[in-house]
C-alpha cells in the first residue's frame, strides 16, 4: 500500500489555520478552493475540476479537467488520487457552506471507504469513518460523536464518559453525540454497519 499523505481542499468551509505542509507528499485542491491556496502562497500539485470558478487557469501547475456533472468535483478528485495510487488522503473543506454538500461529501467517503484511507479536518475537530476497531489518542476532555450512516450495530467504547456496551446507533432514532472522552486514549469497536466518529476540542 502506498504510504504517501495527501493534503486535499475542497470547497467547503475555509481553514482557519492550514496544517504544515511538510508532512505531506502532494497537494491538490478543486478548483473553487484553489483561489484560497492561491490567496495563501501555497501551490498545489495539482487542481481539478469543470473550471467554472476560475477566470483562467494557472499556468505553472497541471490542471485535470472533469466535466462529468453525474459526479461531484469531491468524488472525481478522489478518482483521480486512486489512479494515481495514493490511498492516505487529509480532506480539508468538506463541512461548512451548503449542508446538502456536506451530506454528499459524507456519502462520497462512505463510497470510497474500502479503497481510500480518508480523515477530514475543519475548523472545529477532525472527523473519519471508524473501522471495526478503532482507537483515538490524545482524546482527553475531547467531545466524541458516534453518528451512524444510517446504522451500526454491536458498538462497545471504552474512555467515554458514556459508555456502550455492544449496542446499536440508529440515524433517526439514537446517535451518540457529544460524549466526553475521559481518557487519553478512546477504544471503539462495532460489529456491523457504518459509523462516523466525530472529535472536537
Amino acid at each position: 500500500m502506498n504510504s504517501k499523505k495527501v493534503f486535499l481542499l475542497i470547497d467547503g468551509e475555509r481553514p482557519k489555520q492550514l496544517p504544515d505542509f511538510s508532512s505531506y507528499d502532494l497537494v491538490c485542491a478543486t478548483d473553487g478552493a484553489y483561489r484560497f491556496l492561491a490567496e495563501n502562497n501555497v501551490t498545489p500539485d495539482f487542481i481539478s475540476g469543470d473550471f467554472d470558478a476560475l477566470e483562467s487557469l494557472p499556468t505553472h501547475i497541471e490542471a485535470i479537467p472533469t466535466p462529468d456533472q453525474d459526479y461531484t468535483d469531491f468524488e472525481k478528485i478522489l478518482r483521480i488520487l486512486h489512479n494515481k495510487g495514493f490511498v492516505n488522503i487529509d480532506v480539508y473543506g468538506a463541512s461548512g457552506k451548503e449542508q446538502d454538500h456536506f451530506l454528499g461529501n459524507l456519502s462520497a467517503a462512505i463510497k470510497w471507504k474500502s479503497k481510500l484511507n480518508l480523515n477530514f479536518f475543519d475548523n472545529y475537530g477532525y472527523y473519519f469513518l471508524a473501522d471495526n476497531l478503532t482507537k483515538i489518542v490524545e482524546s482527553k476532555n475531547k467531545i466524541v460523536s458516534l453518528v451512524p450512516f444510517p446504522e451500526a450495530h454491536g458498538i462497545t467504547t471504552q474512555g467515554l464518559k458514556y459508555a456502550l456496551a455492544d449496542e446499536p446507533l440508529t440515524f433517526g432514532k439514537r446517535i451518540g453525540t457529544r460524549n466526553e472522552a475521559i481518557s487519553n486514549e478512546v477504544i471503539i469497536t462495532f460489529k456491523s454497519g457504518v459509523l462516523f466518529v466525530f472529535v472536537n476540542d
